[in-house]
């Protein structure tokens, strides 16, 4: 289970960070180029990724 939260939480900030970059207009060549919307929808992942790692692994110490 340990895994699969760690995959998810290194995924979201992932696509988080492409996210975030495109809706800042440093990635371009995608209808998400941009838009202020995306930029903040990348910041919601990678937050959400830090807490799904974070906690993992907090919540998990031997």
């Amino acid at each position: 289970m340990r895994r699969i939260a760690v995959v998810l939480g290194i995924g979201l900030i992932a696509a988080g960070a492409v996210w975030t970059f495109q809706g800042y207009g440093t990635l371009k060549g995608s209808f998400m180029t941009g838009s202020r919307m995306w930029l903040w929808i990348g910041i919601a992942c990678i937050v959400a990724g830090l807490v799904v790692l974070v906690s993992t692994f907090v919540a998990n110490r031997p």
